[in-house]
Order: structure tokens, then C-alpha cells, then sequence
């Protein structure tokens, strides 16, 4: 039986619905003066006049389709250069509404349009792909003559140290310094783990020269870290202790500054990502352009580049140094060189002196050149990620043109390249098309997820009842976010649940408030929910955007905020049961391509429940989510995704708290609804079928 629109209250309002996917947006990536065909649902007889309002200008909409609950209204828009804002107009007995990002409204609501910018287009690899973040020191050790040497240099008011226990917890004071090995070499030895993972794409955290174990205190922009490549010349001994006086250390100046180490550390790399691609697989790289390190060869406030040959002499060492205005110097007079200390310091940390664009065309053409490098043959990366990327600059106007250059240089030498920022908060103003192509998603994504999901802030520094299982605040947060974005960039958005600056999201689920430096590494582990995770992990596979496996969340890892949050991977101690668990949402993640590109329609709320469906032309999939420690009884409104009564869901996969299966069930719609039993703490994904 085909669904009677007529019994639903409100069904005027949910049957509408419009979005930036290529099912109501075509073409959905249009050039510039392209005609583009706009699209939008509402139910039969319950519309008397559609309109698109775009730019002001009112184009009437005639139906191109329709079956016996809905119809499909559509108009031709000609573009020009500019970007176009539009929302629709309905009429139904003379009274008139709008709808827009945030759905059916009385009034027009500027802020919440929707938006095409003309020649804006985020790779097609990337809507949607399965990443996976490494933190290459506490992956896998796949060359141990590379290692750190205990005590081969000093750095933040302590020795290096070689870490001999690789299960060994991050230090409580600082664990910059402390190295437990892993290298490009260990990950190339476990490409196929992650290829059998489903990976489709590794962000590597930093991996040029520096002398942190993070490596956002970058040393040499030019070159991979000789430690993450290959080391062909090294020194005969390491001088112990090493002299604080002068922060020398021969081995690791041999180690970093030998241009055989540099080119040779390189040419690895560009056969690693050479690897990479023969899989299938894309990288992309880290790039922290705000700062450098103190140690940068530009700076080199610890001397190590003094007298070697090659280099020039520093900022801090020279009045004289061409890299001088690379740097914002308080004090100018020239006696305060040698060792000028006055340097500006992203946020006053002297390690990390902040680059001075405004002032130095060498620098802005020099990390220009290194934008395109990287993306470049030999080593063809595919895309940049980029820290603190709205902090760049002294000025928000000087910060939008460098990312705008930025993006042309990178377009210019790879032209699939992915460019995906750091931002907390609305990127809108730099998400307009020429700028970025995404964000690490922590507002339309992380927050939200882990708000509703564990009451958890991101650091784990507050809990908040009020936020645990709260719907409303959930779809509110979303709704809000993700009229931000622009379609493109919503479809290749980094959806984590964790990542090197945060929490844990499995230790988020102990609902405990608590840092490493307090509470100790071990209360991170305690009083975790497994259940919670794979409802997260379920959501994350599901929702729109790119899901971004933070390494070892799969296999298990705990973690306060930082540094715990970068414990090594934990080989031969990985909780299979959650890496299978990990393998078979994923590939439902890969069959279906609504779930990479499809629309995204919240369904029904409720505390501590949530119902979605992400559909395309081709499939829907119906999502539901009971947070809740109780059983709860659903009925998902599936006549919301066009699905009829002639039509049934099979389940792919359920999760709840006692455990997980990937059996079969088939769910009946009856008058346009399922009726699903949810246990507490659970979650299933459903796909439609017909009989």
C-alpha cells in the first residue's frame, strides 16, 4: 500500500526538503556561467506554487516528477562568476513560506541560504573517503636505525630519550622529547593492515625535520625528518651530556643538517607515497605555516646551522641575516645581536616563533613554492591539512589572501589536490571557494557527537548532564554547523572522534573528568563503554562527510587530552572484536555511495534517540541511534526518504550493549513507518529493498 500522506500532521513540512547533493543541484560542482537545473520535494497536493529565489530574482519552479505522495519541482538558473545565494518560496492557500538549510520557516532567512559558488569543486576521491590520522612516532617502528638517540640533543629543558618500552604511557610533564621510534617505514609495513581496514586516504601528522616527537615546531619545510626517512651518514658518537650553554649536539646535527640524510629521507618518502597510490590509497601531509621551531634553520636560535656548510647565518644569531624580517624582532637595535630573544612567539611560546608574512616577500614566495613542492613530482602528495590556519597572518584580511594564494599555487601544481584546515568555530568566511576546501569537522561533527554521546567536553575537561542525550541541542548544533558550508565542502569535511589534540572519544565514554597529569594514564582506561564507541563509530560512518579514523581508536587506545592522546599503538594487545567492528562499518561506508555523497535528512528525536536517513537515486539508509540506558520503542516516519509500503529495510549491521552482529532482519513499513525495538545504548543501519 502506498503511503496516505493525508494522516501525518506536519507532513507539509517534512515532505519538503532541498539540498547541494547532485540530486537536487545540477550539475552539482557547476562552472562558471553554467545553466544549473535547481530541485526541490514537496508532497502532492499540499503546494500550490513553488519558486527559487536566487540573488533576488524569483524563478518559477514546474514539477518533473512525481509518484503518489510527492512531487519534484524544478528551474534553470544561469550562473555568472559570482557566487549565488538561494532558498525557495512555497505557496499553499495563499499563505507563503521558505525554505532554506534550516528547513520550512515564515520568513526569509539570509543567513541560512543555500550556496553555489561557480568553479568550486573539492576532489571527487576525497567526498566522503575513509581517512586514517597517524602520528607517525607512535605507530610502528619499521627502522630502527633511524631511532632518536637518548641524549642526542636538548630541546625544552630536557634530553631526548629513547623510548625502550614501546607500550610505555606518554610522560605527565612533557613528552615532546621522548621517541618511541615510528618511522615511514613502519607505516609502509602496515599498508596492508590499513588497506584490510578499509583506509582510503593517510594524513600523516608532521613529518618534516624538527626536534619534537610532534614535529609542529618545524625545522626545515624543504625536507623530511631524517629520523621519519633514512639515515646514511651519522655521527661517530653522541656527546653526553650535551652542553646547555650552546644546545649542541654533533650527532643530531649530523643526523639533520647531512644533505645525504635530507635528499635521501626525500627520495623514501617519494617512493612511500609512490606505494601508497599503487594501493589505491591518497596521502596527505601536514603543513604548519603559522610558526616555525625555534631550531628552524631561518631562526636558529640553538646554533646548530652556525658555520655548517650550505647554510646562512639565523635571525637570532645576525643582524645581518637574510632571514631577518622572516621574523618580528620587538627590539631592532643592533646591539640586541647576537641571541635576540625579542621575537614574536605564537602565543608566547619562544619555541615557536610565529612567521612574519606581512613583512617578508621572501618568506610568503618561499612557503608558495613549498605549497607546490609537495603536491609536485617526486613526491605527488594529495592534499595539505593545515594547523592553526586561522591564526596566520596579523591581520584576518592578509590571512584570506595568503589562503587564497595558497589555494591557487597548490590547484596550479596538482589540481586534485585536497586543502582541509584546522578551525574551531564558523569557517563560513573561509569556506566561500577559494580559499580552504574543508575543515577538521569539530563543529558539525566531533562536538556534537560527543556532546549527545558521552556528555563529554572534547578535552574531557567538563561533563555536562544537560547536554547527555540532549536531541535538541544535537540537531540544533548541526543545523547550525553545517549551514555553514557549502555542499563541496561538507562532503570532504574531517569527521573525527578523537584526534592528537583532544581526548580519546573511548575514554570520553567513562563520562570522567580528568587530565594525565592528575589522574595518571590508567584512570583514562577505567569504566569505558564499548557500546558508546561503536554508537559513535556508527555515526561516524554514516553521517556526511569524510570519516577520520584516529590511529588506534580502532584497535582500542585510551587517552587523556594531550600528550596522552598519542600513546603508541598497541600491537598484539588490539581489542579485535572493535577493529572487526571497525572493518564492517566501514565497508557498508564503501558499498553504498549514499553514504558518501548522498542527502542527509534528520527523521525523529527524541532524548538520547536519533533517526537519519542518507539517500541518493540509487539506495536509502535509514539510521537510529538509543543512547539511552533503557530500551526504547521507534517509529521512524521513513515516508520522509520517499519510501512506500511496498518497500522494506534489511538491517546491515546492529550494535548494543552486549555486543555487535552483522545478521539479517527485515522491518515491514506500515503507513509509511518502521517500528524498531532499540536496546539501550544501541544503533542499527537499514537499507531499502523492494519485494
Amino acid at each position: 500500500m502506498i503511503v496516505n500522506v493525508e494522516r501525518y500532521p506536519g507532513f507539509q513540512a517534512d515532505a519538503v526538503f532541498s539540498d547541494g547533493t547532485a540530486q537536487f543541484v545540477s550539475p552539482a560542482e557547476p562552472e562558471i556561467y553554467d545553466t544549473v537545473t535547481l530541485k526541490i520535494r514537496t508532497a502532492v497536493n499540499f503546494i500550490d506554487e513553488v519558486n527559487v529565489i536566487a540573488d533576488g530574482r524569483c524563478y518559477p519552479m514546474h514539477v518533473v516528477e512525481r509518484n503518489d505522495a510527492f512531487l519534484w519541482h524544478a528551474a534553470e538558473v544561469a550562473l555568472a562568476a559570482a557566487p549565488v545565494s538561494y532558498l525557495f518560496q512555497l505557496r499553499y492557500e495563499n499563505e507563503i513560506y521558505y525554505y532554506d538549510r534550516f528547513g520550512v520557516n515564515r520568513e526569509p532567512r539570509m543567513e541560512n541560504r543555500f550556496m553555489i559558488t561557480p568553479g568550486f569543486h573539492t576532489p571527487d576521491w576525497a567526498k566522503g573517503a575513509v581517512m586514517y590520522q597517524i602520528f607517525v612516532d607512535r605507530f610502528y617502528n619499521g627502522d630502527p636505525t633511524n631511532d632518536v638517540a637518548t641524549n642526542e640533543y636538548f630541546y625544552i629543558d630536557r634530553m631526548s630519550r629513547e623510548c625502550n618500552d614501546w607500550n610505555e604511557y606518554p610522560s605527565k610533564e612533557s613528552d615532546v622529547a621522548i621517541f618511541h621510534g615510528g618511522d615511514l617505514a613502519g607505516v609502509w609495513k602496515k599498508l596492508d593492515y590499513l588497506q584490510e581496514l578499509g583506509v582510503e586516504v593517510i594524513y600523516l601528522n608532521p613529518i618534516f625535520v624538527s626536534p619534537s616527537n610532534h614535529k609542529y615546531d618545524n625545522q626545515d619545510y624543504d625536507y623530511i625528518d631524517p629520523h621519519y626517512g633514512v639515515i646514511v651518514k651519522d655521527a661517530e658518537k653522541c656527546l653526553e651530556p650535551w652542553e646547555k650553554d650552546n644546545n649542541k649536539s654533533e650527532k643530531y646535527v649530523t643526523r639533520v643538517t647531512s644533505l645525504e640524510n635530507l635528499e635521501a629521507s626525500n627520495d623514501f618518502f617519494a617512493h612511500f607515497v609512490e606505494e601508497v597510490h599503487r594501493r589505491g590509497m591518497k596521502v596527505i601531509i601536514d603543513g604548519v605555516f603559522n610558526h616555525c621551531g625555534s631550531f628552524n634553520k631561518w631562526l636558529d636560535r640553538e646554533g646548530i646551522y652556525s658555520d655548517k656548510p650550505g647554510f646562512l647565518p639565523g635571525a637570532y644569531q645576525s643582524a645581518d641575516s637574510p632571514y631577518r624580517d622572516f621574523f618580528d624582532f620587538k627590539d631592532t637595535k643592533q646591539e640586541a645581536w647576537p641571541h635576540n630573544n625579542s621575537y614574536d612567539g605564537w602565543w608566547g611560546h619562544n619555541t615557536l616563533p610565529k612567521l612574519n608574512y606581512e613583512e617578508s616577500p621572501n618568506l610568503y614566495n618561499y612557503i608558495m613554492r613549498i605549497a607546490r613542492k609537495w603536491v609536485s613530482p617526486p613526491y605527488n602528495c594529495d592534499g595539505w591539512r593545515l594547523d592553526v590556519a586561522a591564526d596566520l597572518g596579523h591581520s584576518p584580511e592578509f590571512n584570506h589572501r595568503f589562503w587564497k594564494d595558497f589555494r591557487k599555487n597548490v590547484r596550479a601544481a596538482n589540481p586534485n589536490a585536497l586543502i582541509l584546515a584546522e578551525h574551531y568555530g564558523d569557517a563560513g568566511s573561509w569556506l566561500q571557494g577559494d580559499e580552504w576546501d574543508s575543515v577538521m569537522n569539530y563543529d558539525a561533527f566531533m562536538e556534537p557527537v560527543t556532546w549527545f554521546l558521552t556528555g563529554m567536553q572534547k578535552h574531557s575537561d567538563e561533563f555536562r548532564t544537560d547536554m547527555l542525550c540532549n536531541d535538541k541541542a544535537f540537531v540544533h548544533a548541526m543545523n547550525h554547523y553545517m549551514a555553514r558550508f557549502q555542499t563541496p565542502s561538507m562532503l570532504v569535511a574531517m569527521n573525527e572522534l578523537s584526534n592528537h589534540d583532544h581526548s580519546r572519544f573511548l575514554t570520553r565514554t567513562n563520562r570522567r573528568v580528568g587530565r594525565i597529569a592528575h589522574m595518571g594514564p590508567q584512570a583514562a582506561e577505567r569504566d569505558v563503554d564499548m557500546a558508546v564507541m561503536r554508537e559513535a563509530v556508527l555515526m561516524q560512518m554514516t553521517w556526511m562527510g569524510a570519516p577520520t579514523v584516529y590511529y588506534g581508536d580502532e584497535a582500542g587506545l585510551c587517552g587523556w587530552t594531550d600528550p596522552d592522546n598519542r600513546r603508541a599503538f598497541p600491537w598484539g594487545h588490539e581489542n579485535k572484536e572493535l577493529q572487526e567492528f571497525h572493518r564492517e562499518a566501514i565497508r557498508i561506508h564503501r558499498d553504498y555511495k549514499a553514504l558518501k555523497t548522498g542527502s542527509l535528512k534528520m527523521l525523529h528525536t527524541e532524548p538520547g534517540v536519533l533517526t537519519y536517513g542518507r539517500f541518493d537515486e540509487k539506495d536509502t539508509l535509514v539510521v537510529a541511534i538509543n543512547n539511552n540506558d533503557q530500551e526504547r520503542v521507534i517509529r521512524v516516519p521513513v515516508w520522509q526518504l520517499a519510501l512506500t509500503d511496498d518497500q522494506f529495510l534489511v538491517r546491515l549491521i546492529r550494535t548494543d550493549h552486549e555486543g555487535f552482529g552483522f545478521e539479517s532482519e527485515i522491518y515491514h513499513i506500515v503507513e509509511g513507518e518502521i517500528t524498531l525495538i532499540m536496546p539501550p545504548r544501541s544503533g542499527v543501519v537499514l537499507k531499502n529493498m523492494r519485494y
